[in-house]
């Protein structure tokens, strides 16, 4: 007699069930998702109007350049984890006096903590490669004096100090493997990250694959920036493939921690973003790019699968900025970063809202009203899809974290063992699991949402209502 686990009832129900054991699992996982709230603007909303748009998002933290009083009272309470800034002007004058140091503490943290959960302190803005010899030299003792003045007031094991680095802190990025400091910088830095491992505290670093795009404007590039498929790049060093350049960058931070024995140490992404517009003359800014790329990041690291050097973990991620920034100078892109309109309305949707809220209302109290459920969806390939297009978004998919098991030989959805078949599973599923965002249905135009259930025989394609 055959087995009875043979039986397709029997089947599909386990393939069910193993679906949505995977994306309760997916559903459980931290968003790792911060905002940087820049305030060169003077059409901002108020404090409290900010704090309950946070509120409706699943952005947990918040980080500003300065310790502005109204903002962090209003974040009383609110639960949201706070960065805040000491300026680089004020650098100097902490590094040289202590007692300047605990001022700084008592006015710009004791008023509002623990209710305003301040979690890290960052002297300084890219010092390293300012340029100014003097602010390097003065940093690390700025750093400990901050840190004594905390210890001091028992909060030592509380807030974390450390400073935000450019990736220009770097002398050679390509490939991650090779990453390494610049050697004009390695003194300094070498004090400083044996100040961050005596404190436990992480290494900050601020990547934009945004720049690394206007350097190299290919359409190869912009999908590589973007975490949209492409055929990804190889490091020649140790042979791992990257496909996306966010995880290139955050891995040659590492590797350059590592060269100098602090492999272990965490690193904090303080800064990453896209303009979604910008002049006629620049590269790169638009709507499209932004979602696409701010999207696909919260998505990656949603997903839990880490760079290639890091695999397992996400790393907390600032995106810039919260606003846009109407009085920032320069090109038009620069004040162009903002998820969030000054009126409060999205700049564009990267799926931030809790449970499918619409988006949030320029009145600070009205009700937000929740969107109606749609029917089911999935995310199949276009008609007339080339193979080598296919075969991009299969690779792409399957390295992304999800469970390409079933389409692997003996698994339901192997049959019939066709490329067309075996990328449509895949990039459905990577749909499901990424929050079914039409953003992540979009395979370089390459997909297309469908209500049409296309499950066969026992292979179940997840599907879900936006």
């Amino acid at each position: 007699m055959a087995s009875s686990l043979s039986h397709p009832s029997i089947i599909i129900f386990l393939s069910r069930f193993l679906i949505i054991l995977s994306l309760l699992s997916f559903a459980e996982s931290q968003s790792f998702v911060g905002v940087n709230y820049g305030q060169v603007a003077d059409n901002l909303p108020a404090p409290e109007a900010t704090v309950r748009l946070l509120q409706s998002t699943t952005v947990g933290k918040l980080r500003l350049y300065a310790p502005d009083p109204a903002i962090l009272k209003a974040l009383g309470n609110s639960g949201v984890g706070i960065v805040i800034g000491a300026a680089n002007g004020e650098i100097p004058g902490l590094a040289s006096d202590p007692a300047a140091a605990a001022q700084w503490i008592n006015a710009n943290v004791l008023p509002y903590y623990p209710a305003s959960n301040i979690t890290l302190i960052t002297v300084g803005n890219e010092v390293m490669t300012s340029g100014d010899g003097n602010l390097v030299s003065k940093l690390v003792p700025a750093m400990r004096n901050v840190q004594t003045a905390l210890s001091s007031a028992s909060l030592g094991g509380k807030i974390k100090v450390s400073t935000v680095h450019s990736m220009a802190v770097l002398s050679q990025s390509d490939p991650p493997s090779s990453g390494s400091f610049n050697p004009t910088l390695v003194n300094t830095l070498t004090q400083m990250l044996a100040f961050l491992k005596d404190n436990k505290t992480p290494f900050t670093i601020n990547p934009y694959p945004y720049f690394a795009y206007q350097s190299d404007p290919r359409p190869e590039t912009l999908a590589f920036c973007l975490f949209q498929p492409n055929a990804g790049r190889v490091d020649s060093g140790n042979g791992k493939l990257y496909t996306n350049m966010f995880d290139a960058q955050v891995d040659a931070v590492h590797s350059a921690l590592s060269s100098l024995g602090y492999e272990e140490m965490e690193i904090v992404v303080a800064e990453t973003g896209w303009p979604s517009g910008g002049d006629p003359n620049e590269v790169g800014p638009s709507v499209e790019n932004a979602r696409s790329y701010n999207g696909n990041l919260i998505a990656h690291l949603k997903s839990l699968v880490g760079t290639p050097l890091m695999p397992g973990k996400s790393v907390d991620t600032y995106i810039f900025a919260l606003y846009d920034e109407n009085l920032k100078p320069g090109p038009t892109s620069e004040r162009s970063f903002g998820l969030f309109k000054p009126d409060l309305t999205m700049s564009y949707d990267v799926g931030l809202s809790k449970s499918s809220q619409q988006t949030p209302s320029t009145s600070p109290t009205a009700p937000v009203t929740p969107a109606p459920e749609t029917a089911s969806q999935w995310c199949v390939p276009k008609a007339g899809v080339a193979d080598a297009q296919l075969q991009a978004n299969l690779d792409y998919a399957c390295g992304q974290g999800i469970d390409c098991g079933a389409i692997q030989a003996g698994g339901a959805c192997f049959d019939p063992n066709t490329l067309a078949s075996h990328a449509a599973f895949a990039m459905n599923l990577y749909f499901q699991k990424l929050g079914r965002n039409p953003w992540n249905c979009d395979f370089s135009q390459s997909a297309t949402i469908t209500s049409q259930n296309p499950s066969y025989n026992a292979c179940i394609y997840p599907g879900g209502s936006t």
